[in-house]
């Protein structure tokens, strides 16, 4: 962990060397900073290559980058590679790390590169994306790549790695081309942190909402629907409609209206827009009477024709206007993941038009919302400003003036946040909600947009105080992101055991004979009276096996009726978040119930 290594000029070098050329560098420590581990990683993915290449003397490599779960190499071999031979690929890589093979670097012309790489139809297609005359090559030992490093001095230094998984991968992530091989891997610079990260993997597994989501029957996909379009069963349904009750409650207290916008809309406008043009390939068209139609993979474009229904004075601002709006957006099928990525979804869509001296107050009032949305369910998080990205519309004027304004709001009010060059929306800067949940990981939710680019090809105006026109600035705005990707990560965060307030059954109930039934639907009607949704588990099983079942789906309470609770209009109730037994009388129980469901207040 101590071991340190000096950065010249982009590459990393070893202490001696560097005073045997008499100069000195930046010390980079190798330790868990994500400078150290960008180095680190990314000789550990040439290790591994290293690895495969020799146990697999045909196989061909593409690229090996390091990404946020680590690294991963795309490869091509006659050989068949599953999860099975990934420890013998490790055990070959600490074979090679023992001999501490040094990492060194030299340049080719890029003809030269060509020439020495002409058998090599995958080196051929990196290569064709490398813009420079020259190209770098690293070698170790007899293995060598392409590569812009930096790397390591040795490869001596890795120690700590394990290869978590294998997978298929498109060439490029072009799926009209073939399939490679992909191996992913991690890798930290001491043993404890590398034990902790396969702690969390473990963990992450049990927490998988895929398999959660089967075993509370929240929602499914089917091959004959279409793969990334979710189908969503009762439980997911009635969690759902709770979240967006609580929520569409939340709106309306903030001054936001309800609207609605169509699932298509003219081509045309989505040219007016930009989307046709910077994000078309991601979007589905259809013909209709010869026009041709965009399905709309975001909401803002209905909520700007809404804006434009009458004509709006200066008094009138802020105009919010929100909706859970579907979208559809195409993604490639090698991305889909659950919830947390599919083809159509719902957004939590909010759009606020506001004069530009209202900027900072609307911004911090969102923020506000997101505070208390993400504490409500024990969430941290952080903000990002997220700047032009290369592909964008409007002038870059436009673009430092609503960045600054982003900067301006966070500051005035202390908020922190850290910058993500280039993370933007085409049409705006944005701040990104990242949140971090019960096992530590990060993910990403929700956005506030702010855009002048879209009132400006729009041409929206409102009358100002003087009686001219004047274009409003727009905030585009989505809390959770996603209903699908927020309830994914929700059943995560809390491994299924929902608080009480959304969970998709607050109480199982549960008779002990046929003529208690009677009571137990009387109940259940009571429970929905006060907003509260319940199972009466009546199967002809034994006692003990339907609380077993009921247990399964992870509901709040369960409550079993018997002769006795009829008779006194009691129940008992086992109350699986305090892991308690008890019982209550029908009134104190209703009113229990009522309580918890309503204690959330965003």
């Amino acid at each position: 962990m101590n071991e340190i290594a000096i950065k010249k000029d982009g590459e990393i070098i070893d202490t001696q060397t560097a005073k045997e050329l008499g100069f000195e560098g930046e010390q980079i420590h190798l330790d868990n900073s994500p400078e150290a581990l960008e180095v680190l990683r990314h000789s550990t993915a040439h290790l591994m290559a290293q690895a495969i290449k020799s146990l697999y003397p045909d196989a061909e490599f593409y690229v090996g980058p390091v990404v946020k779960e680590g690294f991963y190499y795309d490869f091509k071999t006659s050989a068949e590679i599953g999860e099975g031979d990934l420890k013998k690929i490790e055990k070959q890589m600490l074979s090679f790390a023992k001999k501490k093979y040094k990492i060194e670097k030299y340049e080719i012309t890029m003809d030269e590169a060509k020439e020495k790489f002409k058998d090599d139809h995958l080196k051929l297609e990196v290569m064709k994306r490398i813009p420079s005359d020259t190209v770098s090559i690293y070698k170790q030992g007899d293995f060598e790549d392409l590569c812009r490093g930096p790397h390591l001095p040795n490869i001596g230094l890795i120690r700590y790695f394990k290869l978590t998984k294998i997978s298929g991968a498109y060439l490029g992530g072009d799926s009209k081309n073939e399939m490679l091989t992909r191996i992913y891997g991690i890798a930290f610079a001491d043993k404890e942190s590398l034990k902790a990260h396969m702690e969390q993997l473990a963990e992450a597994e049990k927490r998988d909402h895929r398999k959660i989501g089967n075993e509370m029957k929240l929602f499914t996909f089917r091959e004959e629907v279409g793969a990334g379009f979710p189908i969503w069963l009762p439980a997911g349904g009635r969690l759902r409609a709770r979240l967006e009750s609580l929520l569409f409650k939340a709106h309306r207290k903030r001054g936001y209206e309800p609207v609605r916008g169509p699932e298509m809309l003219r081509s045309d406008l989505w040219m007016t827009s930009g989307h046709y043009q910077n994000y078309g390939e991601n979007m589905y068209f259809t013909h209709i009477d010869e026009l041709e139609f965009g399905v709309k993979p975001m909401n803002c474009v209905g909520h700007i024709k809404v804006y434009e229904d009458e004509l709006h004075s200066y008094r009138d601002l802020p105009i919010k206007y929100f909706e859970y709006g579907v979208v559809h957006r195409h993604e490639a099928s090698g991305a889909l993941h659950g919830l947390f990525r599919v083809r159509e979804f719902t957004q939590d869509d909010a759009h606020i038009f506001c004069r530009a001296d209202q900027i900072e107050e609307q911004i911090i009032e969102v923020v506000d919302f997101v505070d208390k949305i993400m504490s409500t369910f024990e969430f941290d998080y952080k903000m990002m400003i997220s700047t032009k990205p290369e592909k964008a519309v409007g002038d870059d004027k436009v673009w430092e003036i609503s960045t600054q304004a982003l900067k301006n709001a966070m500051d005035k009010n202390e908020l922190a946040y850290e910058i993500d060059e280039g993370g933007g929306a085409f049409y705006g800067p944005k701040i990104d909600i990242k949140i971090t949940d019960a096992i530590g990981r990060e993910w990403q939710c929700g956005t506030v947009q702010l855009d002048f680019n879209l009132p400006e090809r729009f041409k929206l105006e409102y009358n100002g105080e003087e009686n001219d026109k004047i274009q409003p600035v727009m905030i585009h705005r989505a809390i959770l992101g996603s209903f699908e990707r927020f309830i994914g990560i929700l059943t995560e965060h809390y491994a299924g055991e929902f608080p009480m307030f959304v969970a998709p059954t607050q109480v199982a109930i549960v008779p002990v004979a046929e003529t208690h039934k009677e009571y137990a639907k009387l109940l259940s009607d009571k429970l929905i009276d006060i907003n509260a949704d319940s199972e009466i588990y009546a199967k002809n099983d034994s006692l003990n096996k339907r609380i077993r079942t009921a247990e399964k789906t992870r509901v709040p309470m369960i409550v079993v009726i018997g002769d006795e609770e009829i008779a006194n209009k009691t129940v008992a109730i086992r109350d699986r978040r305090t892991r308690e037994q008890y019982n209550l009388s029908e009134e104190e129980f209703l009113k229990l119930i009522q309580t918890k469901i309503n204690e959330v207040n965003f």
